[in-house]
């Protein structure tokens, strides 16, 4: 990451980072490289080679459903985004509104939660697919996990945050399965995606 651009207060700009008249975009994620990250295997956030472990910064609900909207990264890169990016680092951020982002910018694929989450997850995986979205967008199929990191506040997230934040998050997941074709099986398909995203929760912490 050392290697990447910096803004005029000398935060550096993600790889991903969409430029419009010279300048950064820092919510808008450039589509071309997108395609990029998919075809070459590239880290979505400093853009170089991704080895054997993929590491996706995703939010509780997408440990859920294991799936994510963007490309995987580096372990190291997907660290520092969960530590340093204001979004994911400051539970009170909120997501820049549609109003004030560039005209002629895409949503991303799937069905966006717009809240901030209060958490993020690092999650390891061995193995990850792509699908359509159905209405022409790209998802990940995130897979087992082969390890994950909770963090909160730029710091190590403790089991009763990342409970609180899947508890607030659930509702949002379930108002989706009474969309379904059939809700009652999807309410039953997302209890047993609930039950297995628990165990990836920490364990309390121990003093010394």
């Amino acid at each position: 990451m050392r290697d990447l651009p910096v803004d005029h207060r000398g935060f550096p700009v993600p790889w991903f980072v969409a430029w419009v008249d010279g300048e950064p975009q820092f919510p808008v994620a450039d589509g071309r490289k997108f395609g990029l990250a998919q075809r070459q295997d590239r880290c979505w956030v400093c853009g170089g080679k991704l080895g054997r472990i993929k590491a996706f910064v995703i939010g509780p609900m997408c440990a859920v459903n294991r799936v994510s909207s963007e490309p995987p990264s580096h372990l190291e890169c997907a660290r520092f985004s969960a530590r340093r990016c204001p979004f994911l680092s400051q539970p009170r951020m909120k997501r820049v509104g549609e109003k004030n982002l560039p005209h002629g910018i895409n949503q991303p694929a799937g069905t966006m939660i717009k809240r901030n989450p209060g958490v993020a997850l690092v999650y390891l995986s061995l193995g990850y697919s792509s699908f359509g979205d159905g209405r022409g967008g790209t998802l990940f199929d995130i897979g087992k996990p082969h390890a994950v990191e909770w963090y909160a506040e730029g710091r190590e997230a403790t089991r009763a945050e990342v409970l609180a934040s899947i508890d607030s998050g659930m509702p949002l997941l379930a108002s989706q399965c009474d969309r379904d074709s059939d809700p009652a099986a999807a309410r039953a398909q997302l209890g047993r995606m609930h039950v297995a995203a628990l165990t990836l929760v920490p364990a309390d912490q121990v003093a010394a």
